[in-house]
Parts: structure tokens; sequence; C-alpha cells
């Protein structure tokens, strides 16, 4: 596929074959996103592949526990939050060949003394670590694999640090589940150009 047939194909994909990915295309897949701009070069991101069934479960049953309480704060019964919760949280991470979760390394973002410009640094960083997310969705649709973002981990990174045994300075910031496609999902409705795009004012 050229790169235009890539960016126009390329879908959410939640369903996957039970194959393995080999930790060499996963190897592959992530130095292709490295190659992602990023404010000053930092490289702020740092990927945690998941392959084990175990740490998976494990994972997806503590996150688990933060959305089943958003849920009920919300108003939730607690079993149709269990249920939600099952659905579309444990199931889709253990039915996942790979799981990566996505971290912004903080060791890198330059320091200001003044809070407006340490704010606007912390953001330029998170706008990398997306850029770098975005590469690496569109390189595994290039080579045929399916994939999904989600910006779960946001809220309940520190879960997930507790979890993963993470050092301080990375901050998840996206799950992506990935693996061979097992759906053919339709293509998204776009917003019109116009309704998203002004030239010169």
């Amino acid at each position: 596929m050229d790169l235009t047939e890539v960016i126009r194909s390329r879908r959410s994909i939640r369903k996957f074959e039970p194959q393995k990915i080999s930790q060499a295309t996963i190897r592959n897949l992530l130095e292709l996103a490295s190659c992602s701009p990023s404010a000053h070069n930092t490289q702020p991101w740092h990927s945690i592949v998941i392959e084990n069934f175990k740490m998976k479960a494990k994972l997806a049953k503590e996150m688990g526990k933060v959305w089943i309480s958003d849920l009920v704060k919300d108003g939730t019964d607690k079993i149709q939050a269990e249920k939600t919760v099952e659905t579309k949280n444990w199931n889709r991470i253990t039915n996942s060949p790979i799981l990566i979760i996505i971290c912004l390394n903080k060791k890198g973002i330059h320091k200001h003394a003044d809070s407006r410009r340490r704010k606007v640094e912390y953001l330029i960083a998170v706008q990398s670590v997306a850029a770098y997310i975005q590469t690496l969705l569109l390189a595994a649709h290039s080579q045929g694999l399916g994939a999904c973002w989600t910006c779960t981990p946001l809220f309940c990174q520190n879960r997930i640090r507790r979890t993963l045994k993470l050092p301080k300075e990375l901050e998840p910031q996206a799950m992506i589940i990935m693996g061979l496609p097992n759906e053919k999902p339709p293509a998204p409705s776009r917003k019109p150009l116009h309704e998203t795009c002004t030239f010169n004012s």
C-alpha cells in the first residue's frame, strides 16, 4: 500500500485472530514509530509491550476496578458496571495478542522556572507521544496488523504504574491493543474539511 492508501484505510480494530505476533515484528514497528517528530527531539515516549496472558489479565483486573468504581459513582448499578467492564475492558485486553502501554517519559521534559512554560513543555511532550502513537498505528496497518488506540490509562495512571512497577518518571498515556485483525469495520464518518479548517483567519 502507498501512504495515501494506508492513511485512508486504517481502522480501529478490536477483534483479533489468536496468532502470536513475533517480537521481531513489534520491535520493527516500534523502531518505525521512533521516527516520529518530537519537541526538542526529546523523544519522550516509552513503550511497555505485554505478551504474557497473566500480566494482561492482572492489568485488566486492576484497571477494571477503577472503571467500576467510576461507573458506580456516576450512578450505574454495580452488577451492570461489572458486566460493562468485563466486555469492554477485560475481554479486549486479554484477547489481544499484543498489549502496549505507551508512557510519557517526563525525565526528558525541559525544565523552566515559571509554571506557564513548564505547562507548555508538558503539553508538547504529550503531543509528541501522540505523534508516536499515530505513526505506530499506521506502521502496524501497513504490515497487515490491526490495532486500536485507547486513552483508558489516563483514568487509572497510578493503578497501572503500581501494577507494572513503573518508575515515577513514566506516566501512562495510552494503551494499544494489536494483532492480526478478525474484523473489517466500515469507514467511520468524517467531518467535511470546511468544518475543520480555515485559511488565513
